[in-house]
């Protein structure tokens, strides 16, 4: 068809859409929460085209559309999209991050899960280097596709825009056949010393991932006790450590440490909150 005969509007609406669509993402990822109400007033378009528009973001995973809002914020069914996640308590995953970085050595494997707080371990790695990291996570990966002295295994499957990760059976029986020195791992969410996620598929390749290790270490700031998710993965008990930042109650601590549970602080200076 001759481009001169399609209408204009015809011809941005595709340009248009798009940077539409990545202003609600940036807005809603900024807020956690939206009306939709404030969508149209904010973009000049009518409630239809921004459900259509929430609905293909939603397709995605980016975010989800529900009861007149549209949210980025994590509920026990769904798991917050790791853009979001990414910028949330960052200065306490980096701590968490860096107490896991202490307990590293040079030339060990390791296997790093999914979670936007291992991401800033897998950052530091190349410090510690020769390593193999496997991983399901896109955006580890990325990080160290390159780093030197770093050998990177992805472990492939079915991939999913919602988590920027691999996932199923494919993922699962990778693991199944590999042994690593370490496993760091984070978790949604923490419910009565267990584990939980939101997806059940993302907990049986964390389960995996806990199989094939030798030493096993669990890294959560505070939220993860704030959270619900439906399906279990681990016993905190279970872990060789449980990495924890200052900010989690002094109370729910000794709880755990009543347990028998290895419960390390990411911040020797401060003391856990009373």
């Amino acid at each position: 068809m001759n481009q001169s005969n399609i209408p204009e509007n015809e011809i941005e609406r595709p340009l248009r859409q798009e940077q539409r669509l990545d202003g609600i993402t940036e807005l809603v990822l900024a807020s956690g929460t939206v009306k939709i109400e404030d969508l149209v007033e904010q973009f000049q378009v009518s409630g239809m085209t921004i459900h259509r528009d929430l609905d293909l973001l939603d397709s995605r995973g980016i975010l989800r559309k529900s009861r007149g809002y549209a949210t980025a914020i994590a509920s026990s069914l769904f798991e917050a999209n790791p853009e979001y996640r990414q910028r949330q308590n960052i200065f306490e995953k980096e701590l968490l991050a860096q107490t896991a970085f202490k307990l590293v050595e040079p030339g060990q494997s390791l296997i790093l899960d999914d979670s936007t707080t291992v991401i800033h371990l897998a950052k530091l790695l190349v410090q510690k280097q020769p390593l193999t990291v496997i991983t399901n996570f896109q955006k580890t990966v990325d990080v160290l596709k390159n780093a030197p002295g770093i050998s990177v295994v992805s472990l492939g499957g079915h991939y999913y825009q919602w988590s920027d990760a691999y996932m199923g059976a494919m993922t699962v029986n990778s693991l199944r056949s590999i042994r690593a020195d370490m496993l760091f791992m984070s978790t949604p969410s923490i419910i009565d010393e267990i584990c939980f996620h939101q997806h059940h598929e993302a907990a049986l390749v964390k389960q995996a991932m806990f199989e094939s290790a030798g030493k096993r270490y669990l890294l959560a700031d505070h939220s993860k006790f704030e959270q619900r998710a439906v399906h279990s993965t681990i016993k905190l008990e279970n872990f060789d450590g449980v990495i924890l930042d200052s900010l989690v109650s002094a109370k729910h601590v000794e709880h755990l440490r009543l347990k028998d549970i290895n419960v390390i602080s990411s911040g020797n200076d401060l003391p856990f909150q009373a």
